[in-house]
């Protein structure tokens, strides 16, 4: 086997060989083919930030039209009427995120509701798997969503790389290991920091002559990521030197993680991608603290992911950033709708995302989620939007990436969202939703037999599909072309146990899951 395509092809085994030097791990990274299908005079930055162990949704924006129904089943858990924060006319926002709600005011914050995928997986490390890598819930996938973008271009990477072009790593995690959400077909492009005043340089070895076998591809391998890493280190260090914040953020971990990537933007980074994270959301226990909903860690969390977003925001603003940088939130599930014993609630579907910055659309996108009389100890939230639509109008509206690699990099029925009003140069595109409701009766409801289905569509493709109330996808009833008009169908349920059910239908853009009680 040539050297060099030794190297490619075993850069992603070697990730792990040099560890980290003070938070700077030595992981290979290939430049972008995103950078390439990019506006070239684009400087747009993303900034994910993960919230770890499955989000509690109804408790950080809560539906009020179902308030009551709500407190029948979570009474131990269901923050006071009194103390809410209204925002949008049947919603609010916990009380502890007065950050995030002026943003909202402010017209800097996206509310997406019910976000999730079909056949939602319950596992925290499999359902982050699936969140990170876009794949469907049956298929393992072994690239990231953001990595597939950056894998298919200079094969001849990490030779000569950073460049004068390309100075900087095209990812960078805050933290101490690398993000599968940038996992690529050969290596990953994340880059871990944690400290960029204190980073250091690594002996390269020397030039000592390299064997041409195994061992020698391996050595020389390991020599040109330190060489890179060095270089890395120097222009970060460079980078966080010539930066200044403009706001104090609050002394949490979030918050001076979001602190380091403003810095680095301040300083001319030209990353990217920047993924941040906050764990502590598996709440099973002590979600709100002796009796008391307004306390407890949920409501801490709350407050730590509200002010360390806010005060991001208000720097990006001081900085004079605000036109490039967009942020978005995600965890791996949302929680159950009804609460356990142990003042906490269990692992459950879909749940809110949120997508923050001065270019994106305001509001909020999508119905309440719709909770019944009757709640199984099973049952989670509807999914509305497939997360992996969220991803690729990300992809489309703020990077410019063409709609057909979206489909391909994603998922062939990829349905574009408008999340996004880009501050600068936006795109030209008919094709836009509009943020209209789909309207869908169903009758009748209980059911038993079978159940009618109203809606109108336009002449295109029309899905309506059948999933119980912990997210698994039990039937697509229809998935063909209509005409334009009204419709109603009839199709049989009989045979399904009885319990809560969502029918979902889409079609002219838009996406709505109804529930539906089955009766024997």
């Amino acid at each position: 086997m040539k050297r060099r395509k030794f190297i490619r092809n075993t850069s992603a085994a070697l990730i792990g060989l040099p560890a980290a030097l003070n938070g700077l791990s030595l992981s290979p990274i290939r430049q972008s083919a995103l950078l390439n299908a990019l506006n070239p005079d684009s400087d747009r930055v993303l900034v994910l930030v993960q919230m770890i162990g499955g989000n509690d949704g109804l408790n950080m924006i809560i539906p009020l039209d179902y308030y009551d129904k709500l407190y029948n089943v979570r009474q131990n858990v269901m923050l006071p009427e009194s103390s809410l924060d209204h925002f949008d006319n049947n919603l609010a926002f916990h009380p502890s995120m007065k950050g995030i709600r002026g943003m909202f005011d402010d017209a800097k914050l996206k509310v997406i509701q019910g976000v999730g995928y079909p056949n939602q997986n319950r596992s925290h490390f499999r359902s982050t798997d699936i969140w990170t890598s876009g794949s469907p819930a049956e298929e393992d996938w072994p690239t990231g969503w953001l990595g597939r973008y950056l894998s298919d271009n200079h094969q001849e990477f990490p030779t000569n790389y950073p460049n004068t072009e390309f100075p900087d790593p095209l990812a960078v995690v805050i933290g101490n290991s690398i993000s599968l959400t940038c996992q690529g077909s050969v290596g990953n492009f994340s880059l871990p920091l944690t400290d960029p005043f204190n980073l250091g340089q690594l002996a390269s070895g020397g030039d000592d002559f390299v064997p041409d076998n195994l061992y020698g591809d391996q050595l020389e391998y390991v020599r040109l990521t330190i060489e890179q890493t060095n270089a890395y280190s120097e222009r970060i260090t460079e980078i966080a030197n010539l930066g200044s914040n403009t706001q104090t953020y609050p002394d949490t971990g979030l918050a001076q993680q979001l602190k380091t990537i403003a810095l680095l933007l301040a300083g001319g980074s030209k990353t990217k991608i920047f993924i941040a994270s906050i764990g502590g959301f598996d709440t099973h226990a002590n979600q709100v603290q002796n009796g008391d909903p307004l306390q407890g860690e949920h409501t801490e969390l709350l407050q730590k992911l509200s002010g360390a977003i806010s005060a991001f925001q208000a720097d990006i603003e001081g900085l004079g950033l605000s036109d490039r940088v967009i942020g978005m939130t995600f965890s791996e599930f949302g929680r159950r709708i009804k609460s356990n014993d142990s003042n906490g609630t269990d692992h459950g579907s879909a749940a809110p995302l949120m997508v923050f910055g001065s270019c994106v659309n305001p509001g909020v996108f999508g119905a309440n989620a719709e909770i019944g009389d009757e709640v199984g100890t099973q049952d989670g939230v509807a999914m509305q939007f497939d997360f992996r639509d969220i991803y690729g109008s990300i992809l489309e509206d703020w990077f410019e990436v063409d709609k057909d690699l979206v489909k391909g990099f994603l998922h062939a029925d990829y349905q574009r969202i408008n999340i996004l009003n880009p501050c600068l140069d936006p795109i030209s595109d008919t094709s836009k939703i509009a943020e209209e409701s789909l309207v869908v009766n169903l009758f009748p409801n209980p059911a038993h037999s079978y159940v009618n289905v109203h809606f109108e569509s336009e002449r295109e493709r029309v899905s309506v599909t059948l999933f119980n109330a912990e997210g698994i996808l039990m039937d697509t009833m229809l998935d063909r072309s209509l005409s334009a008009g009204k419709h109603e169908m009839r199709f049989d349920i009989g045979s399904y146990p009885s319990g809560n059910y969502f029918i979902r239908v889409v079609c002219s853009g838009l996406r709505q899951s109804s529930r539906i009680f089955t009766k024997i």
